[in-house]
């Protein structure tokens, strides 16, 4: 006798093999025909079978990796998907349930070879044997390589991959916002790095997760608080390094599609070299690592000391550029100011020389320097003409070069025609 699970039954009880017996029903002669089963009369329902049937093989059998060539894969309308695994010699039916597609990165192809982690059960409505499939992964990167490719092409379609509407970084930010785990190490090295170089930058630690299932909903709910709030210069987003699959939330669509939107200058910030994320091609810059980002983001106080010197000579250089014409005009305005005026001093100085020529020519000096004398009083009045002279009168003539007390003897008129 071998230990069977008797159907329609809970608990296990000790019934014949069929193997043991020539003619099946022998089997049933210990139990007699009221055993389930075992008659005509006692027959058991399709549902009860393959209900039973499921029980049985969902608890024999743990979650199994399982390798196989897909095929036949099919979307379902309400999102499953329905395909085959095989090889050369069986194929095995499996489904992926709606819930469970978010731990698989892109749905398979046909002919791809994948391993898939799941669990044999029985769909008991049609008595079929499934795989019911939670996680697969493609021979090489196939699965996440496609997922990634399949993403791209749609945010380039979008333009949001354009070098066009990348912006540029604040030079010296007062303000940054990090989206980041607050306990992981990208966030340290990001702040050692700016105690270092800028100790006067505020920095604002917006937290979230930054891999796991969950994460891609935190890091987009992390940005739409930066949005909101609005009081960042500059966004940096990241994570240190780890395994693709712990670097996968950077590259989900929505995370890209946020990062995309956010409204001030972003820097992604994942910490790997080789693989670029679809974060690191929607921001305005990538950065290697978070220290490298912290390092691009904040000048030094050494660099800012040599901008200031240099701007100071651009000031000083614009300032003699700015004033270099009107230095030229004013110069242009005093030659020829100088020159009117010039001109205009040697016009009066002109007309002067010849008004003091003819007031020399009627000066009664002039006429003394000619051989005339004047004829002056004792009082100092001139005597012009002989009635001023009498016999006897003392007068003065003024000369040239002196004058000769005199005194009037006689006077003598002129002839009327002579005068």
């Amino acid at each position: 006798m071998t230990r069977r699970r008797t159907p329609g039954h809970g608990s296990p009880a000790e019934v014949p093999s069929l193997f043991d017996a020539a003619d099946p029903m022998d089997v049933y002669a210990d139990v007699g025909d009221a055993f389930p089963g075992a008659s005509p009369a006692s027959a058991i329902a399709v549902s009860t079978l393959t209900q039973t049937v499921k029980d049985v093989v969902e608890g024999a059998f743990i979650p199994l990796w399982v390798r196989g060539e897909v095929s036949d894969f099919k979307l379902h309308r309400n999102g499953h998907w329905y395909f085959c695994l095989r090889d050369r010699d069986s194929q095995l039916k499996c489904v992926v349930w709606s819930r469970d597609r978010l731990g698989i990165p892109a749905a398979p192809d046909d002919g791809m070879q994948v391993t898939a982690l799941g669990q044999l059960g029985i769909y008991a409505a049609r008595g079929e044997m499934r795989f019911n499939v939670r996680r697969m992964e493609a021979e090489g990167e196939g699965l996440w390589r496609k997922a990634l490719e399949e993403t791209r092409v749609r945010l380039e379609r979008d333009g949001l991959l354009a070098a066009s509407r990348k912006r540029p970084l604040p030079r010296f930010p007062r303000r940054i916002a990090v989206v980041t785990s607050a306990s992981g190490a990208a966030l340290r090295d990001i702040a050692a790095v700016m105690r270092r170089r800028a100790p006067g930058v505020e920095l604002v630690v917006v937290h979230a997760a930054v891999q796991g299932v969950g994460a891609p909903l935190e890091l987009c709910a992390a940005l739409d608080r930066v949005k909101r709030w609005g009081g960042a210069e500059l966004v940096i987003i990241g994570r240190g390094g780890g395994s693709r699959e712990d670097l996968w939330a950077f590259n989900d669509e929505r995370v890209a599609r946020a990062v995309a939107a956010c409204p001030v200058p972003t820097i992604s910030a994942v910490g790997h070299e080789v693989d670029i994320t679809l974060c690191d091609l929607v921001a305005d810059l990538r950065a290697p690592t978070p220290s490298a980002a912290a390092e691009t983001a904040v000048a030094s106080r050494i660099e800012v000391a040599l901008e200031l010197g240099a701007q100071r000579t651009r000031l000083l250089g614009a300032i003699e550029t700015c004033l270099y014409d009107p230095r030229q005009r004013a110069a242009s305005a005093a030659r020829a100011l100088s020159g009117a005026v010039a001109g205009r001093l040697s016009v009066h100085q002109t007309r002067i020389s010849a008004l003091a020529g003819r007031l020399n020519v009627l000066s009664p000096l002039a006429t003394l320097e000619r051989g005339y004398a004047v004829a002056r009083g004792a009082d100092g009045s001139t005597l012009g003409s002989i009635g001023d002279f009498a016999p006897g009168r003392a007068f003065t003539l003024r000369l040239r070069d002196g004058k000769v007390d005199a005194t009037a003897n006689a006077t003598h008129p002129l002839p009327e025609q002579g005068r």
